[in-house]
């Protein structure tokens, strides 16, 4: 399948890593449907992937709505005709102790990054196209933990499980799946991070740095690429070395 012919979907499209991914991808030569919760920001973003010579266009939702997924693939469909790449990347992140952290938080963050990962999977699995890619950005907190994050770290483990077990359900009809894990990356959630945690991160990275949002944009537009065909179920670290 020719790069021009695919269309992908990029949930948190709008904003750091998900932007950085939505650009690339329409670099590429996709046609890329953004769902974003801030229309505003969104259709900069498109703006600026057509002003490059991609196409690209909005769509205002909210994952936390089971609806929210369905709807995005009934847009992206009438505008373009199908969808052979989801990449999963909304989510809810805040930091603070395990300890501290109330019910209504834990339903939060289930809501956000375990329910919805759960309902795009869903959706995904029986309307993407053959020779598909389901990409979803997950976190390396899942395999190095960092105070404050536990919340956030199992609802993203809880999608790579999830992740795994389609591979095999969807491998069939040559559909990948696959979860990418960033480290600290430079974005508006570094803002909730305190710097001893940031210096600490670049000195446990061989690299000598943070990730930057084209890091793992360049991850993606690869898995969701021809290139990517033969690799699927796998978790993958995109930390600089750190894990």
């Amino acid at each position: 399948m020719r790069t021009e012919e695919r269309v992908a979907v990029v949930t948190g499209g709008s904003r750091g890593i998900g932007q950085a991914i939505s650009g690339r991808l329409a670099a590429a030569g996709m046609r890329v449907v953004i769902g974003s919760r801030d229309q505003e920001i969104a259709a900069r973003v498109v703006a600026q992937i057509k002003d490059a010579g991609g196409q690209a266009i909005p769509v205002r939702t909210d994952i936390t709505r089971p609806a929210a997924v369905k709807e995005l693939f009934d847009t992206a469909e009438s505008h373009y005709g199908h969808v052979d790449v989801w990449v999963n990347n909304a989510s809810t992140a805040t930091a603070g102790p395990l300890s501290h952290a109330t019910d209504d938080d834990f339903d939060r963050y289930v809501d956000a990054n375990v329910r919805a990962t759960f309902v795009a999977l869903r959706e995904a699995a029986r309307r993407i196209r053959d020779h598909g890619r389901i990409i979803l950005i997950s976190s390396a907190l899942t395999v190095s933990p960092l105070p404050g994050m536990a919340l956030l770290a199992a609802g993203k483990a809880a999608g790579d499980q999830l992740a795994r077990t389609l591979a095999w359900e969807v491998g069939s009809r040559s559909v990948t799946v696959n979860s990418v894990l960033p480290g600290l990356t430079h974005t508006d959630v570094l803002k909730t991070v305190p710097p001893h945690v940031i210096e600490d991160a670049k000195a446990r990275t061989p690299l000598g740095r943070l990730g930057e949002p084209a890091d793992i944009a360049d991850i993606v537009a690869f898995l969701a690429s021809d290139a990517g065909r033969w690799i699927t179920g796998q978790t993958i670290n995109a930390a600089g070395g750190m894990i």
